[in-house]
This record gives structure tokens, sequence and C-alpha cells, in this order.
């Protein structure tokens, strides 16, 4: 595997989120009471395929060339930050926890981190999405600010994922070398029909640098009352100068949001190996 300078080793996993789509009630969405119980809980990283969902996050980034790994929690979520310290001691991975007191949105969990990302570049991800290691991998090697852009209609087809949510996702415009242009969040019905193919979508993967702690200090809240990190993306371009390559991705990604997901990303995964 390919190594330089600008090679990335870190990531960071935005773990903080409530979860409160997982906790509301979906009969027979969780096949058994481990399930149940912590889908109740909202930690959404932490529901058992076999083993923790998270698990094979993690084990996807190692695959990828990732060494060190930041949680970003909140304060109540000490089964996460026991499971990685107490019950496995992962080999591949050195693995921190960074706290955000309040579930204040993405932007505001990023800045937790920015003692563990320093001045290095690092990835940045959903703890709630399992990412294809070969994106992952070519994310990393970048050498620059970027993300992960995945075609709309290959999601549906490859990923399984319901074509009603994909088409919240945001939007991406590139321009003619495949620079980031703009995001455009939870397009209208108006928008998706006049988009022009190839529909890509973003799923929250980026490669960052440092600068972008700088952005997420300066985003205020969104119409949602939330610190987002979309917005801490669109100021470091326009401030800072900052230009992300929009990475090509085939997918597959399994997408963990609600406990109707549960059956199918248990199906995608059975037979995967983790190695953490």
């Amino acid at each position: 595997m390919t190594s330089g300078p600008d090679t990335v080793h870190k990531a960071v996993i935005l773990a903080r989120g409530l979860g409160t789509r997982m906790r509301r009630p979906d009969p027979g969405a969780a096949h058994d009471a481990a399930q149940a119980r912590v889908a109740d809980a909202g930690i959404k990283a932490m529901i058992p395929i076999g083993r923790p969902f998270l698990d094979y996050v993690l084990s996807a980034l190692a695959d990828a060339g990732i060494t060190q790994v930041c949680l970003v929690i909140g304060p109540e979520h000490r089964a996460i930050r026991d499971y990685y310290t107490d019950t496995v001691r992962p080999a591949r991975l050195a693995i921190a926890f960074a706290v955000q007191p309040d579930p204040r949105g993405t932007a505001d969990a990023l800045s937790a981190a920015a003692g563990f990302a320093g001045s290095d570049r690092f990835l940045v991800l959903n703890s709630d999405n399992y990412y294809p290691v070969a994106g992952l991998a070519a994310l990393r090697r970048l050498g620059g600010p970027g993300l992960l852009a995945f075609e709309r209609h290959a999601l549906v087809t490859t990923s399984g994922l319901d074509p009603d949510r994909v088409r919240k996702y945001a939007l991406v415009a590139v321009d003619a070398a495949g620079r980031l242009v703009r995001l455009v969040e939870k397009p209208d019905e108006a928008t998706l029909a006049a988009w022009p193919p190839p529909v890509l979508v973003s799923m929250n993967c980026w490669a960052f640098g440092p600068a972008i702690f700088t952005a997420c200090a300066r985003v205020t809240p969104s119409p949602r009352g939330e610190l987002e990190l979309p917005d801490a993306v669109a100021i470091a371009m326009r401030d800072f100068g900052e230009r992300f390559t929009a990475v090509p991705s085939a997918g597959p990604v399994l997408d963990l949001s609600t406990r109707a997901d549960i059956s199918g990303v248990e199906q995608r995964l059975r037979g995967v190996e983790v190695r953490l």
C-alpha cells in the first residue's frame, strides 16, 4: 500500500448522534433482545450484527490503511468506551475518544476531535454507515481535502437503500476537474428533476486538513438549530480557498439509521471478517 507525506492515517468517527429514529418502535425490525435493547438506547453504532456494527466500520478503516481512530461520543456513551478499552483490544487500530457534551450538530462534534487530529490530515465518517474499503483507501491517499461521491442510482441498486431515503441525500455539484462546487442539502423534486446526470450524492465521508476546525468555529446554527458540517465545508471553500476533490465511489454503502435497516444490513454483512 502506497504512503507519502500527505497520506492519511487518522480517522474521526461521529458516534454522538441521538439515535431517535432507532428508538422509534418498529415491530419485528430488531430480531433479538440484544438488538432491541441497544436500539432502545439509541446507540446505533453498537447494534449487534453478530458483533457491534461499529466493529465492521473500524475493520474497514483498518483494511483501508487507517491506523488511528477517534470516536466522538456523548458523556452518556460509557458503553462504547468500555467496549473498546475493556472488552476488545484492537491490534490494528489505536482508538481514542473525544466527548461532545451536547448534541449540537456534526460540525460541533468534529470540533471535539481537534486535539486528536492536530495538524494532520484525517478522514471523517458516520458511525452508522459501512463504506467500501476501496473508497476509503482512495480518499486517504488523495493528498488533500475531498469527499466520497456516490452515484445516486447505484446506491439504490447496489446498496439496497430505499429510493425515498436516497432522494434526501445531499447533491454533489462538481466542476470539470472533479472539484466540489457546492452541496445541495435535502434537494426538492424540482432540483432533482433538473440535475444533470450522473447524479452524485454525499454520504458524509470526508478527508480534511486542520483548516476545517477554524471553519467549524465559524458555523452558525442551521434552520434545524444545529452546527452542521456541510456549512463548515462551504466556509472552508469560501473563506480559506480549500478545494475539495470528489472521489467517485461505486459502493455499496450500508446505512443503519432505523430499526427497519437491521435485517438488510445483517444479511449483507454475513460472512464479512472483522479484524481490529
